[in-house]
């Protein structure tokens, strides 16, 4: 059975980190793509962004030069770097994975963290 946990998200004031993390289980996961998403209250999911299986990285423009993606294939888990957080980045978090050697086409979800940037 495949679980995905995010954890890390908190309450924060403007400018300030948070690191999520995205524990997978129940794939072999060197070969899974992770991507993250957000959701602000009353608005459409969002992508943020992908660690592919291969290393490969993308960002939303929004996000970019700010947040870092990475994985740690060992503990089977992605982390995102969130540095110069801004009030537009609260949302609910959540990472997803693809099928082996998949760029896209996510197929398992987390259940999100909460993610609140107070000005």
């Amino acid at each position: 059975q495949v679980q995905l946990v995010e954890s890390g998200g908190g309450v924060v004031q403007a400018g300030a980190s948070l690191r999520l993390s995205c524990a997978v289980s129940g794939r072999t996961f060197s070969r899974n793509s992770v991507g993250w998403f957000r959701q602000a209250p009353g608005k459409e999911r969002e992508f943020v962004t992908c660690i592919w299986w291969n290393g490969g990285t993308q960002y939303a423009n929004s996000v970019k030069g700010r947040f870092t993606i990475s994985r740690d294939n060992a503990k089977n888990t992605v982390y995102l770097q969130m540095n110069s957080l801004k009030p537009e980045d609260t949302a609910v978090y959540y990472c997803a994975v693809t099928g082996d050697y998949k760029i896209s086409q996510y197929e398992y979800w987390g259940q999100g963290t909460q993610v609140t940037v107070s000005s």
